[in-house]
Protein backbone atom coordinates (compact mmCIF):
# COMPACT_ATOMS: atom_id res chain seq x y z
CA UNK A 1 0.00 0.00 0.00
CA UNK A 2 2.95 2.30 0.60
CA UNK A 3 4.05 1.89 -3.03
CA UNK A 4 0.48 2.09 -4.35
CA UNK A 5 -0.26 5.42 -2.65
CA UNK A 6 3.16 6.83 -3.53
CA UNK A 7 2.63 6.12 -7.22
CA UNK A 8 0.01 8.83 -7.89
CA UNK A 9 -0.35 12.59 -7.23
CA UNK A 10 -3.03 12.47 -4.51
CA UNK A 11 -2.88 16.26 -4.13
CA UNK A 12 -5.00 16.50 -7.29
CA UNK A 13 -7.82 14.52 -5.62
CA UNK A 14 -7.54 15.86 -2.06
CA UNK A 15 -9.60 19.03 -2.76
CA UNK A 16 -12.63 16.79 -3.37
CA UNK A 17 -12.44 15.88 0.32
CA UNK A 18 -12.25 19.48 1.54
CA UNK A 19 -15.66 19.32 3.31
CA UNK A 20 -14.43 16.31 5.31
CA UNK A 21 -11.14 17.99 6.21
CA UNK A 22 -12.86 21.19 7.30
CA UNK A 23 -15.51 19.35 9.34
CA UNK A 24 -12.85 17.27 11.11
CA UNK A 25 -10.58 20.19 11.96
CA UNK A 26 -13.49 22.38 13.07
CA UNK A 27 -14.72 19.64 15.42
CA UNK A 28 -11.25 19.20 16.96
CA UNK A 29 -10.72 22.95 17.54
CA UNK A 30 -7.05 23.62 16.73
CA UNK A 31 -5.34 26.37 18.70
CA UNK A 32 -1.82 27.67 19.30
CA UNK A 33 0.26 25.27 21.35
CA UNK A 34 -1.95 22.23 20.82
CA UNK A 35 0.15 19.15 19.99
CA UNK A 36 -1.62 17.61 17.01
CA UNK A 37 -0.95 14.31 15.22
CA UNK A 38 -2.51 13.66 11.81
CA UNK A 39 -2.48 9.95 10.92
CA UNK A 40 -2.68 8.94 7.27
CA UNK A 41 -1.97 12.57 6.46
CA UNK A 42 -1.63 12.00 2.71
CA UNK A 43 -0.43 15.24 1.15
CA UNK A 44 -1.17 17.14 4.35
CA UNK A 45 -4.59 18.75 3.90
CA UNK A 46 -5.74 18.30 7.52
CA UNK A 47 -2.28 18.99 8.92
CA UNK A 48 -2.19 22.25 6.99
CA UNK A 49 -5.56 23.43 8.31
CA UNK A 50 -4.50 22.68 11.90
CA UNK A 51 -1.12 24.39 11.45
CA UNK A 52 -2.73 27.51 10.01
CA UNK A 53 -4.64 27.79 13.29
CA UNK A 54 -1.40 27.63 15.26
CA UNK A 55 -1.33 23.97 16.32
CA UNK A 56 2.03 22.18 16.66
CA UNK A 57 1.45 19.54 13.98
CA UNK A 58 3.04 16.22 13.07
CA UNK A 59 1.75 14.34 10.02
CA UNK A 60 2.42 10.64 9.48
CA UNK A 61 1.68 8.52 6.43
CA UNK A 62 2.69 5.09 5.16
CA UNK A 63 3.54 6.44 1.68
CA UNK A 64 6.87 8.28 1.37
CA UNK A 65 5.79 9.77 -1.96
CA UNK A 66 2.85 11.53 -0.30
CA UNK A 67 5.01 12.69 2.60
CA UNK A 68 7.47 14.24 0.17
CA UNK A 69 4.65 16.16 -1.51
CA UNK A 70 3.20 17.23 1.85
CA UNK A 71 6.57 18.69 2.86
CA UNK A 72 6.82 20.67 -0.37
CA UNK A 73 3.27 22.03 -0.07
CA UNK A 74 3.77 23.06 3.55
CA UNK A 75 7.11 24.72 2.77
CA UNK A 76 5.54 26.66 -0.10
CA UNK A 77 3.01 28.06 2.39
CA UNK A 78 5.65 28.80 5.02
CA UNK A 79 4.19 26.32 7.52
CA UNK A 80 6.37 24.40 9.97
CA UNK A 81 4.85 20.90 10.03
CA UNK A 82 6.79 17.73 10.81
CA UNK A 83 5.98 15.09 8.23
CA UNK A 84 7.23 11.55 8.78
CA UNK A 85 6.79 8.18 7.13
CA UNK A 86 5.18 5.70 9.49
CA UNK A 87 2.57 3.00 9.99
CA UNK A 88 -0.74 3.80 11.69
CA UNK A 89 -0.60 0.38 13.35
CA UNK A 90 2.74 1.21 15.02
CA UNK A 91 3.06 4.98 15.22
CA UNK A 92 6.65 6.22 15.68
CA UNK A 93 5.74 8.57 18.55
CA UNK A 94 5.86 8.41 22.35
CA UNK A 95 3.03 7.40 24.67
CA UNK A 96 0.50 10.08 25.64
CA UNK A 97 2.33 12.68 23.55
CA UNK A 98 -0.53 14.40 21.70
CA UNK A 99 -3.48 16.56 22.69
CA UNK A 100 -5.29 15.81 19.42
CA UNK A 101 -5.06 12.88 17.00
CA UNK A 102 -6.87 13.18 13.65
CA UNK A 103 -7.31 11.10 10.52
CA UNK A 104 -9.32 11.92 7.42
CA UNK A 105 -10.15 8.73 5.51
CA UNK A 106 -6.75 7.39 6.50
CA UNK A 107 -6.53 5.00 9.44
CA UNK A 108 -9.78 3.31 8.38
CA UNK A 109 -7.87 1.52 5.61
CA UNK A 110 -5.29 -0.06 7.92
CA UNK A 111 -5.94 -3.83 8.05
CA UNK A 112 -5.59 -4.40 11.82
CA UNK A 113 -8.39 -2.53 13.56
CA UNK A 114 -7.35 -3.64 17.04
CA UNK A 115 -3.84 -2.29 16.47
CA UNK A 116 -5.32 1.04 15.36
CA UNK A 117 -7.44 1.21 18.51
CA UNK A 118 -4.42 0.44 20.71
CA UNK A 119 -2.32 3.11 19.02
CA UNK A 120 -5.00 5.80 19.30
CA UNK A 121 -5.30 5.07 23.02
CA UNK A 122 -1.53 4.92 23.48
CA UNK A 123 -0.54 8.22 21.86
CA UNK A 124 -3.43 10.40 23.11
CA UNK A 125 -2.98 12.21 26.42
CA UNK A 126 -5.58 11.71 29.18
CA UNK A 127 -8.29 14.23 28.37
CA UNK A 128 -6.97 14.52 24.81
CA UNK A 129 -9.20 14.22 21.78
CA UNK A 130 -9.35 12.06 18.67
CA UNK A 131 -11.31 12.53 15.49
CA UNK A 132 -11.47 10.53 12.29
CA UNK A 133 -13.79 10.17 9.33
CA UNK A 134 -15.12 7.02 7.67
CA UNK A 135 -17.13 6.57 4.50
CA UNK A 136 -20.50 4.90 4.90
CA UNK A 137 -20.65 1.60 2.98
CA UNK A 138 -22.62 2.74 -0.08
CA UNK A 139 -21.51 6.36 -0.31
CA UNK A 140 -20.15 8.01 -3.42
CA UNK A 141 -19.03 5.74 -6.23
CA UNK A 142 -18.33 2.76 -3.95
CA UNK A 143 -21.35 0.76 -5.21
CA UNK A 144 -19.47 0.50 -8.52
CA UNK A 145 -15.82 0.46 -7.44
CA UNK A 146 -16.42 -2.21 -4.78
CA UNK A 147 -17.45 -4.67 -7.51
CA UNK A 148 -13.95 -4.41 -8.97
CA UNK A 149 -11.99 -4.37 -5.69
CA UNK A 150 -9.83 -7.30 -4.61
CA UNK A 151 -11.29 -9.39 -1.76
CA UNK A 152 -10.15 -8.75 1.78
CA UNK A 153 -7.18 -10.83 2.88
CA UNK A 154 -7.57 -13.24 5.82
CA UNK A 155 -7.63 -11.20 9.02
CA UNK A 156 -7.94 -7.88 7.19
CA UNK A 157 -10.49 -5.51 8.70
CA UNK A 158 -13.10 -3.88 6.47
CA UNK A 159 -12.87 -0.07 6.29
CA UNK A 160 -16.68 0.05 6.14
CA UNK A 161 -16.82 -1.14 9.75
CA UNK A 162 -15.43 2.17 11.04
CA UNK A 163 -18.72 3.82 10.01
CA UNK A 164 -20.58 1.47 12.37
CA UNK A 165 -21.24 2.92 15.81
CA UNK A 166 -21.26 -0.56 17.31
CA UNK A 167 -17.86 -1.44 15.84
CA UNK A 168 -16.31 1.84 16.98
CA UNK A 169 -17.69 1.35 20.49
CA UNK A 170 -16.17 -2.16 20.59
CA UNK A 171 -12.80 -0.91 19.39
CA UNK A 172 -12.53 2.37 21.29
CA UNK A 173 -15.25 2.59 23.93
CA UNK A 174 -13.07 1.41 26.83
CA UNK A 175 -10.46 4.12 26.22
CA UNK A 176 -12.56 6.98 24.86
CA UNK A 177 -15.83 8.74 25.53
CA UNK A 178 -17.28 8.75 22.01
CA UNK A 179 -19.54 10.94 19.90
CA UNK A 180 -20.59 10.73 16.26
CA UNK A 181 -21.53 13.27 13.60
CA UNK A 182 -22.85 12.67 10.07
CA UNK A 183 -21.54 14.54 7.05
CA UNK A 184 -21.52 14.65 3.27
CA UNK A 185 -18.68 15.38 0.85
CA UNK A 186 -20.25 15.83 -2.56
CA UNK A 187 -17.89 14.81 -5.37
CA UNK A 188 -18.10 17.17 -8.31
CA UNK A 189 -16.75 17.28 -11.85
CA UNK A 190 -17.54 18.38 -15.35
CA UNK A 191 -18.32 14.83 -16.49
CA UNK A 192 -18.20 11.22 -15.44
CA UNK A 193 -15.31 10.67 -17.84
CA UNK A 194 -13.32 13.56 -16.38
CA UNK A 195 -13.80 12.20 -12.87
CA UNK A 196 -12.77 8.71 -13.98
CA UNK A 197 -9.59 10.10 -15.53
CA UNK A 198 -8.79 12.08 -12.38
CA UNK A 199 -9.12 9.04 -10.13
CA UNK A 200 -7.28 6.50 -12.28
CA UNK A 201 -4.33 8.86 -12.70
CA UNK A 202 -4.20 10.51 -9.25
CA UNK A 203 -5.65 8.14 -6.62
CA UNK A 204 -3.16 5.36 -5.94
CA UNK A 205 -5.60 2.49 -5.27
CA UNK A 206 -7.79 3.35 -8.29
CA UNK A 207 -4.70 3.63 -10.47
CA UNK A 208 -3.40 0.25 -9.30
CA UNK A 209 -6.81 -1.37 -9.72
CA UNK A 210 -7.21 -0.13 -13.28
CA UNK A 211 -3.70 -1.28 -14.19
CA UNK A 212 -4.27 -4.79 -12.83
CA UNK A 213 -7.64 -5.60 -14.36
CA UNK A 214 -7.91 -7.60 -17.55
CA UNK A 215 -8.79 -5.37 -20.56
CA UNK A 216 -12.41 -6.53 -20.83
CA UNK A 217 -12.97 -6.13 -17.08
CA UNK A 218 -11.37 -2.70 -17.12
CA UNK A 219 -13.67 -1.70 -19.99
CA UNK A 220 -16.73 -2.77 -17.97
CA UNK A 221 -15.49 -0.95 -14.87
CA UNK A 222 -14.83 2.20 -16.88
CA UNK A 223 -18.25 2.11 -18.54
CA UNK A 224 -20.18 1.38 -15.35
CA UNK A 225 -18.30 4.02 -13.40
CA UNK A 226 -18.93 6.77 -15.94
CA UNK A 227 -22.58 5.79 -16.37
CA UNK A 228 -23.08 5.82 -12.59
CA UNK A 229 -21.62 9.31 -12.28
CA UNK A 230 -23.54 10.63 -15.28
CA UNK A 231 -26.75 9.55 -13.52
CA UNK A 232 -25.87 12.27 -10.98
CA UNK A 233 -25.56 15.08 -13.52
CA UNK A 234 -27.11 18.37 -12.47
CA UNK A 235 -26.66 21.99 -13.53
CA UNK A 236 -24.19 21.08 -16.25
CA UNK A 237 -21.92 18.89 -14.14
CA UNK A 238 -21.67 15.89 -11.84
CA UNK A 239 -22.74 16.20 -8.21
CA UNK A 240 -22.42 12.90 -6.34
CA UNK A 241 -23.37 12.87 -2.62
CA UNK A 242 -20.88 10.93 -0.50
CA UNK A 243 -21.95 10.31 3.09
CA UNK A 244 -19.49 9.82 5.91
CA UNK A 245 -19.37 9.50 9.69
CA UNK A 246 -17.15 11.64 11.88
CA UNK A 247 -16.01 9.78 15.00
CA UNK A 248 -14.95 11.97 17.92
CA UNK A 249 -13.54 10.81 21.23
CA UNK A 250 -12.08 12.10 24.50
CA UNK A 251 -9.43 9.97 26.22
CA UNK A 252 -10.62 8.65 29.55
Amino acid sequence: MSAVWSAAPWERVAPQLAPVHEHLVRALRPAPGVRWLDVGTGTGAVATLAARAGADVTGIDLAPGLIETARKLAAAEGLEIRFETGDAEALPVEDASFDVVSSSMGLIFAPDHEAIARELARVTKPGGRIGFSAWTPDSGFFPVSRKYSPPLLPGQGDSDDWASRAHVERMLGDAFELDFEDGDATFTGESGEAMWQLLVTSAGPMKARSENLEPDELERFHREFVEFLEAHRTNGGISLPSAYVLVLGTRR
